[in-house]
């Protein structure tokens, strides 16, 4: 089994989430992840809260991480739902997804987006697409 070191080497292919949003994996295990996005002046809107995409992004891909680090095939998005619930009071946004359901073809995730003072921010659903495409991460320049 891969370790979590060896994990977000993977997904440091991920550029948008890992180096542009600043999103930090903090625990991977088959079927579940937690991922983490402390809070810069860049994620806020002019209310200053955190912007609605970029809670998206970090449940968006929390999914990928609990979906694809372990599995042989890649699965993909195909269906968000996310409902936000309160604005975060903390520094730091937490998501954790964790599999619900996947059968050979699809898959069902529901992702809990809290902030580090335990708000409930946001939760999320992804129906996913199980491909018949590897598992291999590449970074690109």
């Amino acid at each position: 089994m891969a370790t979590l070191e060896e994990i977000r080497a993977r997904f440091s292919a991920d550029r948008f989430a890992t180096e542009t949003v600043g999103i930090e994996i903090r625990e991977a295990q088959p079927g579940r992840a937690v991922c983490a996005l402390q809070l810069r002046p860049e994620h806020m809107n002019a209310a200053g809260i955190p912007q609605g995409g970029a809670i998206f992004t970090l449940g968006d891909f929390a999914f990928a991480v609990s979906a694809n680090a372990f599995s042989d095939r890649i699965s993909v998005s195909m269906q968000h739902d996310i409902t936000y619930l309160a604005p975060a009071k903390g520094t730091t946004l937490l998501a954790e997804s964790h599999c619900v359901r996947c059968g050979h073809s699809t898959c069902f995730y529901k992702v809990d987006i809290t902030d580090d003072l335990g708000t409930q921010v946001a939760f999320m659903t992804v129906n996913g697409f199980v491909t018949n495409h590897p598992a291999k991460f590449e970074k690109t320049s």
